[in-house]
C-alpha cells in the first residue's frame, strides 16, 4: 500500500490507538507493524480474527492475557550455558504461568459441535505450552530477586541452619563482652555491630590495648576502634566459610535451573510468540468495541458502501456518521460544498476505513456495510506547498498527481482533495474534468472534492460519474456534515456574506453579473438540496414513528412477560400452600395412628381405634384430601349369617362367613384361600363397596411363587402377612394405594407385609422402598427372598 496514502490519512494514528490497547511490548510492536493487505483471503482471515478475539472478549469479560516481561535474552542466555539471575528465572516462571492460565481460559471444555471449536483463538492457545513443574519449582525456590528459600535444596537449608547456629554462638559471646561490668569500660556503646561482614565491638581508642583482638576500622574522630575478641575469631571465620558455601550452593541451584530451562526454551519462545500474537488480536478486538465497530463483508471488486461511517479519529460525541457508496452503480464521486463542511473529513473517512478493513480491523460503521480491498489507495489530501523546492500549491499538488496517474491502474482507489484548485478556475476546471475522465478510464475508482461548477456539470451529464455534497444551513451558517449522494452542493457565498454583513447592494450587483445559466443552475441545486432535506425530515419522521412502534411492542412483550411470570408466582404460592397443608393432614394422621397402637394395647381398645380414624377421616376431609378405604366410615354388623358376604373393616378384605360368633365373638371367615378368625365387631356389610376401586389387598400368606395354600388351614390375623399389587401403576398412583395399604395394616396389627410392584425397570421398586424409609411406621424394608419374589416384591415390617 502506498506509504504517503497512509501516511496523510493518518493511518499511524489508528495504530497508535490500536497499541495502547495491547498489554505486552511483543503486543504492542505487532499492533504498530500492522500493514493493510491487497489479497482478499487474507483479509477476510484477518477480519475473522478479530471477531473471534471479540466473542471470547465479551465471554470472558477481558483479555486473559496479563503483562509479562520478554524472556527471549533469558532463554538465548542459557542456551549459551549461561547461569541465569533469579530475576530472569522469575520471569520464566511468570511467563509459564501466564502461558498456563490463557491455555486453560480459552481451551477449556465445550460440547461437541459447538462454534467455539473453530474459534481462532481457541486454536492458536492450542500451541501454548505447559511446563507446570519447572514454573512451581522456581517460585518455590526463588522468593524475589536476591531471596533464595532455604528449601531451594537440602544442602542450602543444612548451610544456613549452621549460619544461623555460628550466628547465635558469636553473638552468645560478644553478649558475655556487653554483660561483663569490667569490659563495659572500655566500650564507646553497649552493642554488637559488623564490619567487613565479621561481628565486632565498639571500644574506646585509648582502651584498645585492653580487649584482644583483630582491629576492622575506626570511626571518622579516631575515638572508637572496632575489635573482633579473638574469642570469635574462630567462630567469626567458620561463618565466612559457612558464606561462602552459601553462595556455591546458589550458583549450583541457578546453574540447574538454567539448564533446565535451555531443555524448555522451545517451549517458552513458542508460548511468548503465541501469548504476542493472541495480545494483537485481542487488541484490535479492544479497539472494535471501543469504536463500536462491525466485520463488513468484503469484496475486491471496487465496491464499497458504508452505512453510518464514523471518522476513526474523532470523538464519539463529535463525529457525524455518513452514508457513502461507490463502485456499484458510478466509479467516480464529486463531493462539493462550502469550506469546513466536511468535505475533506468525508475524503479521509472513505480511505481510512478502506486501510483499516485491509488491515483485518473492524470498521467503525453500522451493520449492512461492505469493504473493498483495494491492490492500492492514493491520496492527494491537503496542502503541501514546498518553499525549498520553490513549488506553488498547484505544483505540489500536480507532483503528487503525475505520480498517482503513472501507478493507477484497475482495482485502485484515488483520492483528491480540492481538485484543480491553485491555478486558473477555467484552466483549473478543465484540467480537473480531464483527470477525472483519465482515472475513470484506467479502471480506478475515484473520489474527489471541488468547488468547480463546471465539475457538477459534468458529473450529471457524465455516465458512472455521481454527484454528491455536504449539507449546510442558511440560517445558522453551520454545516451539518451530513452527506447526500445524487445532488451537487451550493456554493452558498451570496447567503453567507449576506449574514455576515455585507451590502445588499454589493450582493445585487453580484448576481447581476452571473449569467442566466449560472442562475438557473444555482436554483436548481437550491431547489434540490430543499427537497432532500424535506424528505431526510420526512423520513426521520417515519423513522421515529417505527421506532415508536417498535418500543410499544417491546413495552406490549415485557407486560405480556411480566403477567406470566406473575401467574406463574401464583401459581408457585398455591402448590406451596397446598403441600404445607398437605403436610399438616399427614402429621395429624400420624398422630392418631400413634393414638391408635397405643390403644391396641389396652383392654376394649377396638373403640379408640375407630375414634382415631374418625380423627384421621376429619383431618383429610377438612383439608380436601381423599380418605382412604382404610379409615372410611363403615357400620359395624350387630349378627351375621352363615355364607353372608362380609368385609373386614379397616382393611377392606372380602370374605365368607364361615361359622357364626364363638363366646369370644369371634368369626371365621374364607377369603380367598385363606381361613381367619375376625371379631364380629370389626367387620360390616361387603354391599356394592366390595366391587369398588380399593387397593388389592391379599391376605395370601407368602409362599414360592405365590402358591395357593390348603384352605383347611387357619391364619390368626396378627400373624398373617397381607400384599398389594401395584404392578402396571405409575410411581405417584403406587405410592398412593401403598400408604392406604400400610395405614389398614397397621390398624390391623399386622407386623410384616408385602408390596408386589414387579422387577420391570426397577423405578417402581426404588421409589416405594425410599417412600418407605421415610415413613416412621415403617421398621424395615427389604428384597423379598427366594421363593418370596425376590426384587419383584417388596417385604415391609412394621414397628
Amino acid at each position: 500500500m502506498n506509504a504517503r496514502a497512509q501516511r496523510v490519512l493518518e493511518y499511524h494514528k489508528v495504530l497508535d490507538q490500536l497499541a495502547g490497547l495491547a498489554v505486552t511490548e511483543g503486543g504492542k510492536a505487532l499492533c504498530l507493524a500492522l500493514k493493510p493487505v491487497s489479497v482478499l483471503r487474507e483479509a477476510e482471515l484477518a477480519q475473522q480474527e478479530t471477531s473471534h478475539a471479540e466473542s471470547e472478549l465479551y465471554r470472558l469479560g477481558a483479555s486473559p492475557i496479563a503483562p509479562f516481561t520478554d524472556t527471549r535474552p533469558a532463554v538465548e542466555k542459557a542456551n549459551r550455558g549461561g547461569v541465569l539471575s533469579p530475576r530472569d528465572l522469575l520471569d520464566v516462571a511468570q511467563l509459564l504461568a501466564i502461558s498456563r492460565q490463557v491455555r486453560a481460559s480459552l481451551c477449556g471444555p465445550v460440547p461437541e459441535n459447538d462454534p467455539r471449536l473453530q474459534n481462532r483463538m481457541r486454536l492458536t492457545a492450542m500451541g501454548l505450552g505447559e511446563q507446570r513443574t519447572l514454573e512451581e519449582d522456581i517460585r518455590r525456590a526463588i522468593l524475589g530477586e536476591d531471596e533464595i528459600s532455604d528449601y531451594a535444596s537440602p544442602q542450602l537449608g543444612d548451610i544456613r541452619r549452621g549460619m544461623r547456629r555460628t550466628q547465635d554462638k558469636v553473638r552468645e559471646k560478644l553478649d558475655g563482652y556487653l554483660h561483663s561490668v569490667q569490659m563495659q569500660k572500655y566500650l564507646q556503646d553497649v552493642l554488637v555491630t559488623q564490619r567487613g561482614g565479621r561481628f565486632v565491638l565498639p571500644v574506646k581508642a585509648e582502651s584498645r590495648s585492653m580487649v584482644p583482638g583483630l582491629v576492622h576500622d575506626q570511626s571518622a574522630s579516631g575515638a572508637t576502634v572496632f575489635i573482633e575478641p579473638m574469642a570469635v575469631v574462630e567462630l567469626n571465620n567458620k561463618l565466612k566459610q559457612l558464606e561462602a558455601e552459601e553462595r556455591e550452593e546458589i550458583q549450583r541451584i541457578l546453574a540447574a535451573f538454567s539448564a533446565r530451562v535451555a531443555a524448555a526454551s522451545p517451549v517458552i519462545t513458542a508460548s511468548q510468540e503465541i501469548l504476542y500474537l493472541l495480545d494483537f488480536a485481542f487488541a484490535k478486538a479492544a479497539l472494535s468495541r471501543q469504536m463500536r465497530g462491525i466485520q463488513p463483508r468484503l469484496n475486491q471488486k471496487g465496491i464499497f458502501r458504508l452505512v453510518r461511517a464514523r471518522h476513526p479519529l474523532i470523538a464519539a460525541d463529535a463525529v457525524v456518521p455518513i452514508d457513502v457508496n461507490l463502485g456499484r452503480e458510478f466509479d467516480a464521486l464529486v463531493i462539493t460544498g462550502p469550506n469546513t463542511g466536511g468535505k475533506t473529513v468525508t475524503l479521509k473517512t472513505c480511505g481510512l476505513i478502506s486501510l483499516m478493513a485491509a488491515a483485518g480491523l473492524h470498521i467503525p460503521c453500522d451493520a449492512g456495510s461492505e469493504a473493498a480491498i483495494f491492490y492500492d489507495i492514493f491520496a492527494d489530501i491537503g496542502d503541501e506547498q514546498s518553499i525549498e523546492q520553490s513549488l506553488s500549491t498547484f505544483s505540489s499538488h500536480m507532483k503528487n498527481i503525475v505520480s498517482i496517474l503513472e501507478a493507477v491502474r484497475p482495482g485502485t482507489l484515488v483520492l483528491l482533495d480540492e481538485l484543480g484548485a491553485g491555478t486558473d478556475p477555467a484552466e483549473g476546471a478543465a484540467l480537473a474534468i480531464a483527470l477525472l475522465e483519465h482515472i475513470q478510464k484506467s479502471g480506478a475508482r475515484v473520489v474527489a472534492t471541488t468547488h468547480y461548477s463546471e465539475l457538477k456539470a459534468y458529473a450529471l451529464t457524465t455516465p458512472g460519474v455521481e454527484n454528491a455534497s455536504m449539507e449546510f444551513d442558511v440560517a445558522t451558517l453551520r454545516p451539518t456534515y451530513r452527506l447526500s449522494i445524487g445532488i451537487p452542493g451550493k456554493s452558498n457565498a451570496f447567503a453567507i456574506s449576506g449574514k455576515l454583513g455585507l451590502g445588499e447592494g454589493i450582493l445585487n450587483r453580484a448576481k447581476e453579473l452571473l449569467s442566466a445559466e449560472d442562475v438557473r443552475f444555482e436554483d436548481v441545486i437550491s431547489s434540490a438540496q430543499e427537497q432532500r432535506q424535506l424528505a431526510e425530515k420526512e423520513r426521520a419522521i417515519a423513522e421515529g414513528i417505527h421506532q415508536e412502534a417498535v418500543r410499544l411492542r417491546e413495552e406490549s412483550q415485557r407486560i405480556q412477560k411480566e403477567i406470566a411470570r406473575k401467574e406463574e408466582e401464583i401459581l408457585r404460592k398455591a402448590r406451596e400452600e397446598a403441600r404445607r397443608t398437605l403436610n399438616q393432614a399427614r402429621e395429624q394422621a400420624e398422630r392418631a395412628l400413634k393414638t391408635v397402637k397405643r390403644a391396641k394395647q389396652e383392654n376394649n381398645g377396638y373403640q379408640l381405634v375407630r375414634e382415631a380414624q374418625r380423627d384421621i377421616r376429619d383431618a383429610l376431609l377438612a383439608h380436601g384430601e381423599s380418605v382412604p378405604q382404610s379409615v372410611a366410615e363403615d357400620t359395624p354388623l350387630e349378627k351375621v349369617t352363615v355364607g353372608q358376604k362380609v368385609r373386614i373393616i379397616g382393611v377392606g378384605t372380602v370374605g365368607t362367613v364361615l361359622t357364626l360368633p364363638d363366646g369370644k365373638g369371634d368369626v371365621q371367615l374364607q377369603a380367598g384361600s385363606a381361613r381367619m378368625k375376625v371379631a364380629l365387631a370389626r367387620l360390616c356389610a361387603a354391599g356394592a363397596e366390595s366391587n369398588a376401586k380399593k387397593p388389592s389387598f391379599s391376605n395370601r400368606r407368602t409362599v414360592p411363587n405365590y402358591q395357593k395354600q390348603p384352605e383347611s388351614r387357619e391364619m390368626p390375623m396378627r400373624s398373617s402377612a397381607m400384599s398389594v399389587d401395584v404392578r402396571g401403576q405409575t410411581l405417584d398412583e403406587a405410592l398412593l394405594q401403598v400408604d392406604a395399604f400400610i395405614d389398614g395394616a397397621i390398624l390391623s396389627g399386622f407386623q410384616e407385609v408385602m408390596i408386589i410392584h414387579g422387577k420391570g425397570t426397577g423405578v417402581l421398586r426404588a421409589g416405594i422402598q425410599q417412600h418407605l424409609r421415610a415413613n416412621p411406621q415403617v421398621k424395615s424394608v427389604r428384597d423379598g427372598r427366594y421363593g418370596e419374589g425376590e426384587q419383584g416384591v417388596s417385604v415391609v415390617t412394621l414397628k
